[in-house]
């Protein structure tokens, strides 16, 4: 299965396939790979219910606005709810049972015409940027089994990068799409707040931070996704420019590094000036932007995740009546966090967010996106990210070295995008990141897309030694 989803999708509405045959061929890839550790629970009958009921609607002509239909794919065991899939967050404190109705976007997806079969691992309540849960299964990076897919939505990443399925349903609350995407050559958007519907139980969840949408293989596959499940639940998004890219020259900012704070590995910083000269020659104008004008911003949001996560986790676990002892060592100590945070610390916390977004704000008077790096280093080893502590600073300010703007994107609100664009002598991919202001997300996809018709980044499907 070495398409992307739109070309799959294509081949079964012209009946080259039939859903059914792709969602076996999904399975027996995922039990061929199951040593990556992606997927965490499977149904094949929820699968091949799915395919059945698809080809019934092909059968009968009755496709209608369905981009994907019949096109396997995994949800991840985080986020809002899909029905019959028992989301446990990668976590002992919760017992797996099957949820009884989607969440407003887990429907979208499915109306999309999406067939799901499983759930992809996570770190434990996706507290790390990387996918090596307690619980197990240990996710691992197709490209380099030795290193990380990424987190949280690792097991989304390794699924869709090794060929088991051709998009997957993911979550960025810190990083979440946009890391793993970094890590295993995927293309993944972090959309504007407000942008993809949370309801009808999950709104605002974690103050309004997270965004759920997917990682694909393809901008084009991006592109259709988001314009299929965006806007509220109650009518379309607000914000016209969602829905019209810019179009003529723009001011490209650019930040090739992160100062001496978090240093980068100098492909990475070539990456970005290669990716600015090409957009460049399209008649864009380059604005440099220092590491100085971002900083300060970078600091208050890391500060604000870490507290904006402890104070969820702690009022979840609360309410939900969870017993926290069940919970690794590094959930523990977050939990804690947040039962001690007080009224004024955590206002302090969320009005240093409001500042960071006032530097973004100011940064993107003088410029239309900002392009950035994702990844200060290639994928990480696995066990860089370890649970076997009680400082939950610490793992904030490792998840900051590795991805030091992905935080960013959350605390603000503000779109980012990121894509491989070429491969080091390891071949591991080299991503790049680009920022827009609230509301400018198909810019990002529209600058996405001029990139990726480079070829800088080919897909690799590696098959079990």
């Amino acid at each position: 299965m070495n398409d992307d989803a739109t070309s799959l999708a294509e081949a079964i509405r012209e009946g080259r396939l039939s859903a059914m045959e792709a969602m076996q061929a999904a399975l027996a890839a995922a039990e061929r790979r199951s040593d990556l550790g992606a997927i965490v629970h499977l149904d094949r009958d929820l699968g091949s219910n799915a395919a059945k009921a698809a080809d019934a609607l092909l059968a009968k002509d009755a496709a209608g606005d369905r981009p994907f239909l019949g096109v396997p794919s995994l949800a991840k065991d985080l986020g809002g709810p899909f029905s019959g899939l028992p989301v446990a967050a990668g976590s002992d404190m919760i017992d797996r049972q099957s949820a009884q109705l989607d969440s407003d976007l887990a429907a979208r997806l499915r109306n999309a015409g999406l067939c799901f079969f499983g759930l992809t691992t996570v770190p434990e309540l996706g507290l790390s940027l990387s996918s090596e849960p307690a619980t197990g299964p240990m996710c691992r990076n197709p490209l380099d089994t030795a290193r990380t897919p990424g987190g949280s939505s690792g097991g989304a990443a390794a699924a869709v990068c090794a060929g088991i399925v051709a998009i997957a349903h993911a979550t960025d609350a810190g990083g979440s799409i946009r890391v793993p995407a970094a890590c295993c050559g995927l293309v993944g958007l972090k959309a504007t707040r407000g942008a993809m519907p949370g309801g009808p139980g999950f709104g605002n969840h974690l103050g309004g931070i997270v965004s759920e949408l997917a990682l694909c293989r393809s901008v084009r596959d991006l592109d259709t996704i988001f314009h299929f499940a965006s806007g509220a639940a109650r009518g379309p998004f607000a914000d016209p420019h969602l829905h019209a890219a810019q179009t003529g020259a723009l001011r490209i900012g650019v930040l090739t590094d992160f100062g001496t704070t978090f240093p980068i590995d100098p492909q990475r910083a070539t990456t970005i000036e290669a990716a600015a000269t090409s957009l460049e020659a399209d008649g864009h104008t380059l604005v440099p932007i220092a590491w100085s004008k971002v900083e300060k911003a970078v600091s208050a949001s890391g500060t604000a995740l870490g507290d904006i996560i402890a104070v969820n986790l702690a009022n979840y676990v609360d309410a939900a009546e969870l017993d926290a002892e069940k919970a690794e060592r590094l959930t523990r100590a977050f939990i804690r966090r947040g039962q001690a945070l007080s009224g004024q610390a955590l206002w302090a916390s969320l009005d240093a967010g409001i500042h960071a977004s006032r530097a973004l704000w100011d940064i993107f008077e003088d410029v239309d996106c900002l392009l950035t790096p994702m990844l200060s280093s290639a994928p990480l080893p696995l066990g860089s990210f370890p649970f076997d502590h009680d400082e939950t600073e610490l793992q904030i300010r490792r998840m900051t070295a590795f991805a030091p703007l992905a935080a960013l994107a959350n605390i603000t609100g503000f779109p980012a995008i990121t894509l491989p664009f070429g491969a080091d002598a390891n071949g591991l991919p080299l991503p790049i990141q680009i920022m827009a202001p609230m509301g400018h997300d198909l810019l990002l996809l529209a600058l996405a897309a001029r990139l990726e018709q480079e070829e800088r980044w080919q897909h690799r499907f590696p098959v079990a030694n």
